[in-house]
């Protein structure tokens, strides 16, 4: 088996390619970034593309991914698409037609999974960050559950093969694995997690549940001053992980992806630039020891750089709880 294809089982029997392109980019370059790199992310064997409605990139996503099946680097079977519900369509009657207009937008019949990008209802409209007169995000309130069950109705409609959730703590992920007529459980929990973010007690739950968890900033972030928190220390200049990364003749950034996938988590890989893309491919070329892999649990130190200050003060806001 080619080792780029390596996957994970799904608890709904589908399964997920262990590491994904991310297309998130700072707004300015996200249509120039995507239609740049995505296809050159397939050419060098990323079969795992993760996509969302906010990054208003999707339309050129989906022109890159129509253009590597055109020209036969690959077929649709062979993508593992996945696109995000955003917070202003979460009340269930908007949901099918956020799925409809992604999947408009990205050429495709169906996604491989749809998730619930944040667990913070905001106003439904035009707006993707809706704001009052003093610049306050404008929330909704909104039963994650209802949400929940119109994915479901999605998932038996084939518009998506599998259903998950992003940025959810384990009390809202309870809230869905309690709810009376649960049809389908998220397959996923799409998290901020890197050496210095190691999520050891969500990962553990999720896994308790067969709940995947899904890395995203796992080479920590892009500093994109409205979601992120620049005070904190540039993961990848850290000691330990250069240490271990020269000892494997690797970059600190393979060494931080490895570090996932060996934990049993589903990594997304970030390049601006096709050098990186083509390294992070390199992931699959070799193992961390049991040394490598501890001396990186002891990195953890509970920095979030997404923290999503807008959404504080929102019922649901989900980093308020340890885990």
């Amino acid at each position: 088996m080619d080792p780029k294809r390596q996957k994970v089982k799904l608890n709904d029997g589908h399964f997920i390619p262990v590491l994904g392109f991310g297309t998130y980019a700072p707004e300015e370059v996200a249509k120039m970034e995507a239609l740049e790199f995505t296809p050159f992310s397939i050419e060098v064997g990323f079969c795992h593309i993760d996509c969302a409605h906010v990054y208003q990139n999707e339309e050129q996503v989906g022109q890159a991914i129509q253009s590597k099946i055109a020209d036969g680097t690959v077929k649709r079977e062979d993508i593992f698409c996945t696109s995000k519900l955003w917070c202003t369509s979460f009340r269930p009657e908007l949901v099918r037609p956020a799925l409809e207009k992604s999947l408009k937008s990205l050429q495709l019949d169906y996604v491989d999974l749809y998730i619930m990008h944040y667990p913070l209802a905001l106003k439904p409209g035009k707006e993707l960050f809706p704001k009052d007169e003093n610049g306050k995000l404008i929330f909704d309130s909104v039963d994650l559950c209802h949400t929940w069950e119109a994915l479901e109705r999605c998932k038996d409609a084939g518009l998506t093969k599998s259903i998950g959730v992003s940025n959810f703590n384990h009390k809202q992920l309870e809230k869905i694995l309690n709810k009376p007529g649960l049809k389908y459980k998220p397959v996923c929990n799409q998290v901020e997690c890197h050496p210095y973010l190691n999520q050891s007690k969500l990962l553990d739950f999720c896994k308790s549940h067969e709940i995947v968890l899904v890395a995203y900033a796992a080479l920590g972030s892009q500093r994109v001053k409205e979601w992120v928190n620049l005070n904190h220390p540039v993961l990848l200049e850290d000691p330990v992980l250069s240490a271990i990364g020269q000892k494997h003749k690797k970059t600190a950034a393979l060494v931080a992806l490895r570090y996932q996938i060996q934990r049993g988590v589903v990594v997304l890989a970030k390049g601006n630039n096709k050098k990186w893309i083509k390294e992070n491919i390199q992931v699959f070329d070799f193992e961390l020891t049991p040394e490598d892999m501890k001396a990186i649990d002891g990195l953890n130190r509970n920095i979030r750089y997404y923290e999503f200050q807008p959404g504080v003060g929102h019922p649901e806001y989900p980093f308020s709880e340890e885990y």
